[in-house]
């Protein structure tokens, strides 16, 4: 199939729709609009539903119904309307429901910019909402890349009945880049008994129940338990990262999304004065690669880690339980939106290396 010119915030939603979404609920935030809008053209010629709910409140509470359902089902936000999201999510998550959310990140806290950040990593990594669960979170550094992560963020959704997100700064949203959709490997999907599709007293169907509410203590825990199983299989399994020019290299950057690009010019230009850095980049921010990282850390040659995010070092808090003090970590990027561009990033790999 010939590659297609999309921006990244119309080619995400054509791969969920691909992917077989047929719901999305949303509510406008800047700097994620082109998708909703896009699912509002698109979705009704393909069968689909696409309604802009009063608030974020009730679009996550309508992702809530149609997952419970059994459809496949979206809903794309910023982050201030991530956050409004939260209580639901964990709802969705308590209930043991597939769905798929996006976040285009903006800077915060508060209402911040319209600028892209990194600056909820926290949030989608650590559980938003309250309780103890889990989100897979997918982080794509191209257009190319969210498009095949889509498809694969809704397999996921089903095989672990879990809320999947999409993490992703406001630059890959924006940005235009080539884009092929094709044929994806087919997974093996469980089938959805649990969904609430009608109940048939004389049939074979039994009465399907959807709930997150456990009054009584020993109910609570066995969810619980049921919970942190599936999580420690996705833990095992589903863990995804790149490793770029890590072999024999002195210095190890950490870094995801966009930035994790501009670290690669970075790492080029340290090449041109004689030093050879690697990148390890997160694709899945949970689970996150632990051992890979310290597999790559544990080489001779390597002296020191750098993390690089456009935020005030939270993925750098995960780098360093995973390290565990084997080697000197060190952290470079600022909070807000501000975006480091890769001369800065290599003038201070070069500064540091030694330190």
């Amino acid at each position: 199939m010939a590659k297609k010119l999309m921006k990244g915030s119309e080619a995400i939603p054509e791969a969920a729709i691909q992917a077989g979404c047929r719901f999305f609920f949303g509510y406008p935030i800047t700097p994620q609009n082109d998708i909703p809008e896009y699912m509002s053209a698109r979705l009704p010629k393909v069968g689909g539903c696409f309604l802009q709910a009063e608030s974020e409140v009730a679009a996550i509470n309508m992702v809530y119904g149609a997952a419970a359902a059994g459809a496949r089902v979206m809903t794309s936000s910023s982050s201030p309307g991530v956050s409004l999201k939260q209580e639901g999510i964990s709802y969705i998550a308590g209930a043991e429901l597939p769905c798929v959310i996006c976040n285009m990140m903006r800077g915060g806290p508060g209402l911040g910019s319209i600028q892209p950040s990194q600056g909820d990593y926290f949030q989608a990594t650590k559980g938003g909402g309250h309780g103890d669960y889990h989100l897979i979170v997918l982080a794509p550094s191209s257009v190319q890349e969210a498009v095949d992560l889509m498809h694969n963020a809704f397999d996921l959704a089903d095989i672990y009945r879990t809320p999947v997100m999409l993490l992703a700064d406001g630059i890959i949203g924006q940005m235009m880049e080539p884009v092929e959709f094709h044929e994806h490997e087919k997974r093996e999907l469980p089938a959805k008994p649990w969904a609430v599709t009608g109940y048939d007293p004389n049939g074979d169907r039994p009465r399907a129940i959807v709930n997150s509410l456990y009054i009584e203590v020993d109910e609570l825990q066995e969810m619980n338990d049921r919970l942190q199983a599936r999580y420690k299989e996705i833990q095992e399994k589903e863990v995804m990262v790149e490793k770029y020019n890590t072999e024999g290299a002195e210095v190890i950057v950490c870094a995801y999304g966009t930035v994790a690009r501009i670290c690669k010019s970075a790492i080029a230009l340290c090449a041109e004065k004689g030093v050879k850095v690697g990148l390890i980049r997160p694709i899945t921010l949970w689970p996150f690669p632990e051992k890979e990282l310290v597999e790559v850390m544990s080489q001779p040659s390597v002296k020191r880690e750098l993390t690089v995010e456009i935020s005030a070092g939270q993925m750098h808090e995960d780098v360093r339980l995973a390290i565990n003090g084997a080697k000197p970590t060190d952290f470079y990027g600022k909070p807000g939106s501000y975006t480091p561009t890769a001369e800065e990033i290599a003038e201070y790999i070069l500064k540091t290396r030694e330190a």
